[in-house]
């Protein structure tokens, strides 16, 4: 991940680990670090490696086992002063859709289980290139971006070979008004059904549909993928949020799993999807 954020995260895990080398009394090993913090040693790594972003409880406690309390305000200011979880899509967009479709394509390839809940949009990794390229002329008729549309869906439906890759799993959960929105020509909307009731049933994919009557435990909120256990994504209109801490990753499950309680899978997904279809004025 190419970002000013992951750069500035790698920095203070440089400082974090020269910090440890250099203690006044003798350097210390992770696992000696770690021992005295009451930590995993994977934290240490994440933490040196710019893998995992600390809080300020986090550079106090460091920053106290090495001997150099001193350097507290130093490390808080540095993490203040990252990019931040916000990625503006005014700055990410300036060169167009297709390298942000690029880096996308990297993140999922370094994953291996994903859960998705989307509720303004068929998910990208099922999307038709016909579709793809009707949400992304909408995008770039709302920001002003460069004309790349096709180049990004190239880039989407690259990115969607990951679905037939072993050891892959995508777990995604669609709103129904997600299959309702025309939000691209009817016939486009129709063929992008017709891919959907082609997908329930594969391997890798495990798709829901929380019907519009669906008794729901929490409200449809925001759409947000989850990689892994490491990150979470989050799409507003102004920015894309990137959370990593533990907390909010757990949180975000439990999201999906209530909301996972509210879909229908297979037979009854399909049946969701086809009514949705017949119901389309072409």
């Amino acid at each position: 991940m190419s970002t000013d954020y992951q750069r500035a995260r790698e920095e203070l895990g440089r400082r974090l680990r020269e910090l440890r080398m250099g203690r006044p009394q003798g350097r210390l090993t992770g696992v000696q670090l770690a021992q005295r913090l009451g930590w995993q040693q994977s934290k240490i790594s994440k933490l040196e490696n710019g893998r995992q972003t600390p809080t300020d409880d986090d550079l106090r406690a460091w920053a106290e086992a090495v001997g150099r309390p001193d350097a507290i305000a130093e490390l808080q200011s540095r993490l203040r002063g990252f990019e931040s979880h916000i990625r503006s899509w005014r700055r990410l967009l300036a060169a167009g859709h297709g390298p942000v479709q690029e880096t996308w394509k990297t993140i999922v390839g370094e994953s291996r289980t994903l859960h998705v809940w989307d509720n303004f949009a068929i998910n990208g990794m099922l999307q038709t290139a016909d579709y793809a390229r009707s949400l992304f002329q909408c995008y770039e008729d709302l920001r002003r971006t460069p004309r790349d549309a096709e180049d990004a869906v190239r880039a989407r439906m690259r990115r969607q070979e990951w679905l037939y890759r072993p050891g892959k799993q995508l777990n995604v959960l669609m709103w129904e008004g997600v299959l309702r929105a025309q939000i691209c020509p009817p016939e486009v909307l129709m063929a992008q059904l017709d891919r959907l009731l082609g997908v329930v049933g594969m391997n890798t994919v495990r798709l829901g549909i929380v019907p519009l009557d669906a008794a729901l435990r929490l409200p449809p909120g925001n759409g947000f993928w989850i990689l892994d256990d490491r990150m979470v994504t989050v799409e507003d209109w102004h920015a894309e949020l990137w959370l990593d801490d533990v907390e909010t990753i757990a949180l975000y499950r439990r999201v999906w799993d209530t909301l996972a309680e509210s879909a229908v899978y297979g037979t009854e997904a399909q049946q969701v999807i086809a009514r949705v279809r017949r119901s389309i004025k072409v």
